[in-house]
């Protein structure tokens, strides 16, 4: 493939370049690849290429809830959000807490998927150290919640949230208020680097700041719905109820400031779909986030409160770096061709009508865009273009 008039920045700089793509990997990249030969040429037309977005934070509710998304639409979500590769977590049904369970998921997802994956492994209130110390190979971390989240997941006890850590060759938490420096001490503990998911408020970014000044493997997430929405949007709109909760528009502020200073890492969408119905009938937590994601965050791009540099760095390359994807996350020779052609000039609005996800809404009714992602290319191959979904090769990756 040979993916040519690509708007790229490097070194800090716009150039247009032509990316040269064999057998799935960046092979070239230069002003002008013309005279290769090439079985496929897309034109980027000017437009932008990024790295390919890797989400590590979703939730594709399958098996045990496919009502609500399954791993097939989930990942067409994802395709048409600009995300290369996902992490899944654990709290379906059965949980993802036995290594038998795994491979079953492992099993049951081949084939199934647009763009890659990876699985993360959980944490059991009944201390399953010695399952979790047997699937390391095998997943990109462990995940406990900390607190309650759906599922009944939650891990308390003190001995056990121990021997979790110890087994583990990185641990991201679902932990609020008091659990987060709970988090941070047993990482320093037990010497295993934490992973802190969703983080919300500027308290969580203060533990946060805190620890890495200490030099401690300690690494954040935030959310793109945590950037951009508040407490006063749930006024508005009460389906917007997730775990943890919508903070204030101070808290907004505070967790940009993280993103801008360093203290911040990632972005994860914490993509956790429910049906409309299911949403409107009771209280229930957690919104879609995989699909307009990318569209949300260009939108600080276009108003320059981040650069374009700076965003792929967090929603890419940083978390190749810290799950260990070491030919993912960049755009440079030698790298998985995962790219994402995206057109900054848009003036489109998103609606619930065009949503893919089996959820059927979106968080973000009404906001424009920042951007419009034109093509979705994974490993060299287009899985998404033109409103399209064109390849289902999505394989789990190493």
């Amino acid at each position: 493939m040979l993916i040519k008039n690509c708007r790229l920045i490097i070194d800090g700089t716009e150039q247009i370049k032509d990316i040269l793509v064999e057998n799935e990997k960046i092979v070239s990249i230069e002003d002008d690849l013309s005279e290769v030969s090439s079985h496929e040429i897309i034109d980027a037309a000017g437009n932008y290429v990024i790295s390919g977005i890797i989400d590590p934070h979703v939730h594709m509710r399958d098996p045990g809830m496919t009502h609500k998304e399954d791993f097939t639409t989930g990942s067409m979500a994802c395709a048409k959000g600009g995300i290369t590769t996902f992490f899944d977590m654990p709290n379906t049904v059965p949980n993802t807490i036995t290594e038998e369970a795994l491979l079953e998921k492992k099993e049951l997802h081949k084939g199934n998927s647009y763009v890659d994956y990876g699985f993360w492994f959980g944490g059991s209130k009944a201390d399953n150290h010695e399952e979790v110390k047997k699937v390391q190979d095998k997943v990109i971390a462990t995940k406990i919640f900390m607190n309650v989240s759906t599922g009944n997941m939650l891990v308390e006890d003190e001995k056990v949230l121990e021997d979790i850590f110890k087994n583990s060759k990185l641990v991201g938490v679902h932990a609020e208020g008091e659990m987060i420096p709970k988090a941070i001490s047993l990482s320093e503990k037990t010497g295993v680097p934490v992973y802190l998911c969703h983080l919300s408020t500027k308290e969580d970014i203060q533990y946060v700041r805190e620890a890495k000044k200490k030099g401690l493997k300690v690494y954040g997430e935030v959310t793109p719905h945590h950037l951009f929405l508040n407490i006063s949007d749930v006024e508005k709109n009460p389906l917007l109820r997730m775990k943890p909760e919508l903070k204030t528009k101070e808290d907004n502020e505070a967790l940009w400031e993280g993103i801008l200073d360093g203290t911040i890492d990632t972005i994860g969408t914490d993509h956790a779909p429910h049906r409309i119905e299911e949403k409107k009938a009771k209280l229930t937590f957690g919104i879609p986030g995989a699909e307009n994601s990318l569209e949300m965050m260009l939108k600080a791009v276009r108003c320059e409160k981040i650069s374009l540099e700076k965003l792929t760095k967090i929603m890419s390359e940083n978390t190749a770096e810290i799950f260990g994807l070491k030919n993912k996350g960049k755009i440079a020779p030698g790298y998985d061709a995962d790219l994402v052609i995206i057109d900054l000039t848009t003036e489109e609005i998103i609606s619930g009508d065009n949503v893919i996800s089996k959820c059927g809404w979106t968080p973000y009714e009404g906001f424009e865009k920042g951007g419009k992602i034109l093509t979705t290319i994974v490993r060299g191959n287009v899985v998404f273009n033109d409103g399209k979904f064109i390849n289902k090769i999505g394989k789990e990756v190493i």
